[in-house]
């Protein structure tokens, strides 16, 4: 159940509306959700350089610690999303009716103000009358052990978290995969859906507290998955954001040049196939990140504080 205090003063409070453990029909569709995925992910890395990696995916459930640590970050990070949603609600509103669609790299009006933006999406063009604005977003988290120090991890929760109920407000899908890599022998690659398109449920706002710092980092891999994903999506416009603090480096040889190389040209095929990518680098291998997304899909968070709001604010030019 959810409240109807939306105020500036009220926080959503969510809790489940039967308390009770979860059906053997609801476990049952849950295993079934989670093998299809492993299925999928699996096909997908098949064509690859990752296609011997062992890659096992998880759903994860979440605990009361979870919804606790939610409802202190929600406390805090609220007011701010749902401000940038207020303002963001008239202006889709008005997209989806008007006689021009904002923010293409070509077009008969030029715009400007987008100028200012950089990205080159300086123009509007005539949209059919059945055409209506169409976004997916899809973050990945790197959860390799790097991101325990500094506050990084709690800086990266605050982001999704953020996103998530922003995307939740405007009505935007949105899947949410954090990863690892050599946590065992037989579990080389992790990946972990705290969201998904297909399976959208209230319980992932919780689930987003289960990121943690595990261990190493396999970025091409995920990158392809996530991509692969956005990709089968019916929106137009599909953004990917890759949140991470450092470079690649998995076990045994997935590391410098030759994970740099399989990662740039991971970006170069699915940019192909319509995903734009950004990189929020919020570690100490900013220079490096930089370098293998290149500047033009490059984020220096260097403020940690203002990293949920600056991300919502880019998410939200997208729309």
């Amino acid at each position: 159940m959810e409240s109807s205090d939306q105020g500036e003063d009220g926080t959503p409070v969510y809790h489940q509306a039967n308390p009770e453990n979860m059906s053997e029909e609801t476990k049952r569709k849950a295993r079934e959700f989670r093998k299809k995925l492993n299925r999928d992910v699996r096909q997908v890395v098949s064509d690859s350089i990752h296609n011997r990696v062992k890659l096992v995916v998880h759903r994860p459930e979440y605990v009361p610690d979870n919804e606790r640590e939610y409802v202190r970050l929600s406390h805090e990070l609220m007011p701010v999303v749902r401000e940038i949603a207020r303002k963001t609600l008239p202006l889709l509103e008005h997209e989806i009716s008007a006689e021009f669609a904002r923010n293409h790299y070509y077009g008969s009006k030029f715009q400007a103000d987008s100028v200012a933006y950089r990205d080159f999406r300086y123009f509007a063009k005539k949209r059919p009358p059945t055409e209506s604005p169409s976004l997916v977003v899809g973050l990945r988290i790197d959860e390799s052990a790097s991101m325990a120090a500094f506050g990084r991890l709690e800086a990266a929760k605050r982001a999704v978290l953020a996103v998530y109920e922003f995307c939740q407000i405007c009505q935007i899908p949105i899947l949410i995969y954090g990863d690892t890599a050599d946590v065992s022998r037989l579990e080389q690659m992790s990946i972990y859906a705290y969201a998904d398109c297909d399976k959208a449920d209230p319980s992932d706002r919780f689930r987003l507290m289960g990121i943690r710092a595990r261990s190493n980092n396999r970025d091409g891999m995920a990158l392809r998955i996530i991509a692969e994903r956005l990709v089968h999506t019916k929106q137009q416009t599909k953004l990917l954001i890759s949140i991470s603090d450092g470079q690649p480096k998995a076990m045994d040889d997935y590391t410098g040049s030759y994970a740099i190389q399989d990662m740039q040209q991971t970006i170069a095929e699915y940019e192909r196939k319509g995903i734009t990518f950004l990189a929020a680098a919020i570690g100490q291998d900013k220079d490096v990140i930089n370098h293998i997304y290149g500047n033009e899909r490059f984020l220096d968070i260097t403020n940690l504080n203002e990293f949920p709001a600056k991300l919502v604010r880019i998410i939200a030019r997208y729309l």
